[in-house]
Parts: structure tokens; sequence; C-alpha cells
């Protein structure tokens, strides 16, 4: 039996999931437009350049899991993987991931992308295992920052 590790943003998507996280909270007026659109342009750039401060990208993305209850997120998020993920999963990565499946391999997805936003993606791709920043949840919500070392340029 093999492990099969895949990436999972710009990967086996045609896109960032967690931009488009913020996108859609921002669609929805749950964050405002404005700030979402620069703040993820300003840390994105951040990445590219390879100076990203993952902290404070951190406390930037898992803020809105701090500030709405977990119901009204578990539905947002279910609305999130079906309009905003589902059209750009890569019918090439489902192919690769079942050729996988089929072959017996374990199938792993790992992602600096947190877990709340990525754990519903990689269950609809179908991968066993995902290796995701973990959101900090204390007494049934979320604390707006990560629990331990956070899955990122390890």
């Amino acid at each position: 039996m093999a492990v099969a590790v895949f990436d999972l943003d710009n990967t086996l998507l045609a896109g960032d999931s967690d931009c488009e996280w913020g996108s859609f909270l921002a669609a929805q007026g749950f964050v405002d437009p404005a700030r979402q659109e620069a703040e993820n342009r300003r840390y994105y750039q951040d990445y590219l350049d390879g100076t990203l401060d993952i902290q404070a990208f951190l406390a930037f993305q898992l803020r809105p899991l701090a500030e709405h209850d977990l119901s009204v997120l578990h539905a947002l998020r279910a609305r999130f993987v079906d309009e905003r993920i589902r059209p750009i999963v890569l019918p090439a990565a489902r192919a690769l991931l079942q050729r996988h499946r089929a072959q017996g391999d374990v199938v792993v997805i790992v992602t600096a992308t947190n877990r709340f936003i990525t754990a519903p993606i990689a269950e609809l791709l179908g991968a066993e295992h995902l290796l995701a920043t973990e959101p900090e949840m204390v007494d049934g919500r979320y604390t707006g920052r990560p629990q331990g070392v956070p899955c990122f340029q390890g």
C-alpha cells in the first residue's frame, strides 16, 4: 500500500479554498468586502514572496469563526462547499484521486488552510486523511486562534 499526498489549493482545486471562503463570507455580508479583499491580497502576496507571518494570517483567517455561532458557521460552510468549491474541483484531480483509491493507496490532503474549511472538501474529494491547521475550540465555540502548530511550511 502506498500513500498519495496532495496539496489542496491550486492543485486539486482550480483556486484557493481560503480565498474563496473569505470572498463567500464577504458576499454574504459576514465580513467587510473591501477589508477582506485588501487583507487577502496582502497576505497572498506575502505568501508568494515567502514572507507570510502565519500567526498574523491565521488571526485574520480564523476571526470569522470566533464571531459566529457554530450552527450558523455549519450552514454557511455547507452552502460554501456547494456554491464555491464543487465548481472548482478539477476533473483531472478527481480522476487521479479515484485511481489512487482504486489501487488501494491511502489518500492524504495537506493544507495550511484550516480544518473547518477543508474537512468537508476532503470528504467531497474522498480523501481518507487531512492534515490541516486546527482552529482552537473552547466550550463549543471557536476562539479565533490556531490550536497547536499550524500546518505550514514544516
